[in-house]
C-alpha cells in the first residue's frame, strides 16, 4: 500500500440515500475468509433476495428439463455448480474460494447456493446449445485518452445492460485484501467477483459480456479474475498479461485503463484472448458485445445465429448479434464527428437513443422489453475516481467516489 492513500476513510456519496442510489455497502478487509464474511453479513438481505430472484428468472427456468420439478432442478444445479466451480478455484484462486465460503457464513446460506449464483455468469453466457439466452446481456463501453480526451487523461465509460429485476442487487464494495491493492468495485451482492472496478494504483477494468462457443472447463469466472487483477496489478500491461494467462471459465470484452494514460480492449474467452490497442491516429476505443480481433472470430457465436424457442419469449427469433452490431455502428458514427471528449460529451454519447432519438434494444442507452441499461459508470484512472448511477444513461444522476 502506498502511504499517500488514507485506507481508513469511508467512501460515501453526498446525496440522500435510497435503494437505487449507489453507496459503498461493504468495506471488506483482511484475509479472504474475513473479506467474504464481511460481505455476507453486510449484504445478507440482498443475497437472500438473489436466491429468490434466480428461481424466477425466465432464462434459468428455461434450462430446466420439462419433466423435472423446479425444486429438484435447483438442487441439481447447485450440486453441479458447486462441484465444478469448487474444483476450478482450488489450486488456481484459493483465496476466491475462501472468500466465497466466508460469504456463505456471513449471509447464513449454503455454500453451494452461492456457488450457483457465482457460476451463472459463465453458464448463461454459453450460447453454443440452441442459443439459450443468458441472463447476461448487452453493454457498451468507451475509453479515451491523450488527444481524444478533453483532459488528456484516460477516461472509461460503461453502460451495464442487464435485467431490471437484478438492479436492486447491485452494490459497491471496497476491498482491502491483506498484502494487496485496495479497490472500489461495482458488482452484485452475491458475487465475489467484480463487474467494474478501480484500484489504488489507478488500474480500471470494465466488463462487457461476449457470446463464445469454445469449450468450458472448471476454472474461475471472468469476474473473479477481474477482482484478482485489481488486487495484484497496477497497469494495463500487467492486467492484460495476468488475464490472458489465467485459467478461466466464460467470456468477455474488458476495457482497461491506467493512471499513466494507457487504454486497451481485451477480448477473452475460455481458451483464447487478444488485446486491442488504439490505432496510431486515435486515442480512443469502444466495444459492445462483438469481438474485433481475427484470433477471436472463430470461437464467437455464428454471425447469423438467432434465439430459439428455448430463449425467453421477448427474444425468440431475433438475431443474437443484432443489438451489438447496431450499437457498434452508432458508436462509430458518434465518434466520427467528435474531437476531444470530456466527461459531459462522453455522457451524451453513452445516453444516445439513435439517429431518430427512439430508445430501443438497439440503442447505446438501451430500453427494451427484456434488457435495459441498468447502471452507468465512468472511471478516471489518474484521479482514482469512479462515478456511478443505477439508471439508464439518459436519466443518470451520478454519485462520485474516490479512493
Amino acid at each position: 500500500m502506498t502511504g499517500e492513500i488514507n485506507t481508513e476513510r469511508e467512501m460515501q456519496p453526498t446525496t440522500k440515500e435510497t435503494s437505487l442510489v449507489p453507496r459503498v455497502e461493504a468495506v471488506c478487509c483482511g484475509d479472504a475468509r474475513q473479506m467474504g464474511r464481511t460481505q455476507g453479513e453486510c449484504l445478507r438481505a440482498k443475497i437472500h433476495q438473489a436466491l429468490s430472484v434466480l428461481t424466477e428468472l425466465e432464462a434459468f427456468r428455461l434450462l430446466k428439463p420439462r419433466w423435472m420439478t423446479r425444486r429438484f432442478f435447483r438442487a441439481m444445479a447447485e450440486r453441479k455448480a458447486g462441484r465444478f466451480l469448487d474444483r476450478g478455484l482450488t489450486g488456481v484462486l484459493p483465496d476466491t474460494r475462501e472468500r466465497l465460503l466466508g460469504m456463505a457464513e456471513g449471509a447464513a446460506v449454503r455454500p453451494k447456493s452461492l456457488y450457483l449464483l457465482n457460476a451463472m455468469e459463465a453458464v448463461l453466457s454459453d450460447l453454443s446449445r440452441s442459443c439459450v439466452v443468458p441472463a447476461v446481456a448487452a453493454c457498451s463501453a468507451l475509453a479515451v485518452t491523450g488527444k481524444s480526451s478533453g483532459t488528456g487523461e484516460a477516461i472509461l465509460a460503461h453502460n451495464f445492460d442487464y435485467l431490471p429485476v437484478i438492479q436492486p442487487l447491485y452494490t459497491l464494495r471496497e476491498s482491502r485484501p491483506a498484502g494487496k491493492l485496495r479497490s472500489l468495485e461495482f458488482t452484485a451482492a452475491p458475487l465475489c467477483g467484480t463487474v467494474d472496478g478501480i484500484n489504488e494504483a489507478g488500474l480500471c477494468i470494465t466488463n462487457n459480456y461476449a457470446f463464445m462457443t469454445d469449450a468450458k472447463h472448471a476454472a474461475p469466472t471472468i469476474s473473479m479474475w477481474i477482482a484478482e487483477a485489481l488486487g495484484c496489478c497496477r497497469t494495463v500491461p500487467e492486467a492484460a498479461e495476468l488475464l490472458a494467462k489465467s485459467k478461466r471459465w466464460g467470456a468477455g470484452l474488458l476495457m482497461l485503463g491506467d493512471a499513466e494514460g494507457r487504454i486497451a480492449s481485451l477480448e477473452i474467452s475460455s481458451t483464447r484472448s487478444a488485446l486491442r490497442s488504439p490505432s496510431d491516429d486515435s486515442d480512443l476505443l469502444f466495444h459492445t458485445n462483438r469481438v474485433q480481433m481475427s484470433e477471436m472470430i472463430p470461437v464467437e457465436l455464428d454471425e447469423g445465429a438467432v434465439y430459439s424457442d428455448r430463449a425467453p419469449q421477448a427474444l425468440r427469433d431475433q438475431r443474437v448479434h443484432q443489438s451489438a452490431d447496431v450499437r457498434s455502428e452508432r458508436l462509430q458514427a458518434r465518434i466520427n464527428v467528435a474531437q476531444r471528449l470530456d466527461t459531459e460529451q462522453i455522457s451524451h454519447v453513452m445516453s444516445d437513443h439513435g439517429h431518430h432519438d427512439r430508445p430501443s434494444a438497439e440503442t447505446i442507452c438501451m430500453h427494451s422489453d427484456y434488457w435495459h441499461t441498468t447502471a452507468c459508470l465512468q472511471l478516471f484512472p489518474k484521479q482514482r475516481k469512479m462515478r456511478v448511477a443505477y439508471d439508464t444513461a439518459c436519466q443518470a444522476r451520478y454519485e462520485e467516489f474516490q479512493l
